[in-house]
């Protein structure tokens, strides 16, 4: 069945409809990974967004069991082949079976390096997936023009708290659109992770006497989560340590003062260096991102710059002056890799180890 990408320039892409076959309106965003399409179908980062993949053969492993999330979450994929073959010991099914049950609209054979080329060069605009041959430009394109991503963060966060046990540090982790692999990453150190919905209040969180506090990545405009922020902002005045991951960091920013912006087409991949100012080493990071802290924005005696990416100049982490608050854009728990950055989460044992101590011998 043929299928056509309509960008909100005007510009159409014919194709070959894969997946549902339900028109979608969304914001169109690329990721350059050459692997870890589940994880990128399975991040709640991508609510409210269709997303092209750079690498041109998509789908040749299959659906391994490496949900990030118990579901898809994107509006839209577009790819350039999808692999009607998978092969791999861990394979459960393929990536075509997989769409149609997860009901997302998707797209092949569409040239996605032209598409790519055009939205780093505009910037990340809005489109329409259909298979409606008879479309009509003049009347989607004012649709398109008005599509706001709106308020996902409550679509994707979990209804209500849950733990997974363990013997060591207490985490309360709050779930703006959290993928499974920070929960994992907790939990393998032993951790005992407490995960809470994203309008839990500050109040109910603290009762809870946590030893570290945890903020998710998340999808969205992050300045749209008034509330949220505000719960931040009274959780960030306690001396319990706190780790923050993209959306997480960027709300801990903003409940500080400073201010966020939209990137032209944000950072989405597996492959961003990102420069520790600490002692100079760079590391390689996936990120998936389209809202930065405008570092210049924040009071210089409230946060110091820990991170920035070697690309663009772009703010990739800060560090609270005289709080346990540290908070990072990109992904140390990255599942698959890059795991260079992954010490990160050693470093908020650490520290949650250290507050312990000083309570106990307080």
């Amino acid at each position: 069945m043929k299928a056509f990408l309509i960008l909100e320039d005007g510009t159409v892409f014919a194709g070959t409809s894969i997946g549902s076959t339900k028109d979608i309106i969304s914001e169109i965003v690329f990721n350059t990974s050459m692997t870890g399409y589940l994880e990128v179908l399975t991040d709640p980062s991508y609510a409210g967004q269709a997303v092209v993949m750079t690498y041109p053969l998509i789908g040749n492993y299959g659906i391994t069991p490496d949900m990030e999330s118990k579901k898809a979450w994107p509006d839209g994929y577009i790819v350039r082949e999808l692999s009607r073959v998978a092969s791999n010991f861990r394979c459960e099914g393929n990536l075509q079976d997989f769409l149609i049950e997860q009901d997302i609209t998707g797209i092949a054979d569409v040239d996605t390096r032209a598409l790519t080329k055009i939205l780093r060069e505009k910037g990340t605009m809005n489109g329409m997936i259909t298979t409606n041959v008879n479309y009509n430009l003049e009347e989607i394109l004012p649709k398109l023009k008005a599509y706001k991503v709106g308020d996902v963060v409550s679509e994707v966060t979990c209804t209500e708290s849950y733990t997974l046990d363990g013997e060591g540090p207490r985490v309360a982790l709050m779930d703006f659109g959290a993928k499974n692999n920070i929960i994992k990453s907790l939990h393998q150190r032993g951790c005992r992770v407490t995960v809470y919905p994203a309008g839990t209040s500050a109040e109910e969180i603290i009762l809870t006497n946590p030893d570290g506090i945890m903020l998710s990545n998340g999808p969205g405009d992050p300045e749209t989560n008034v509330s949220v922020i505000e719960e931040i902002r009274k959780l960030s005045n306690t001396d319990i340590p706190i780790f923050a991951i993209c959306l997480g960091h960027q709300l801990m920013a903003l409940a500080h003062g400073a201010k966020t912006y939209k990137l032209k087409y944000g950072h989405r991949g597996g492959n961003h260096p990102v420069k520790d100012l600490a002692d100079g080493r760079v590391y390689i990071s996936s990120q998936n991102h389209g809202y930065a802290v405008d570092y210049n924005t924040m009071d210089p005696s409230v946060a110091e710059e820990a991170f920035v990416n070697v690309n663009d100049g772009t703010n990739e982490g800060l560090s609270y002056i005289g709080k346990n608050i540290f908070t990072v854009q990109f992904h140390p728990e990255a599942c698959p890799g890059p795991q260079d950055s992954g010490y990160l989460f050693d470093r908020f044992m650490d520290m949650m180890t250290a507050e312990r101590k000083e309570q106990k011998n307080a």
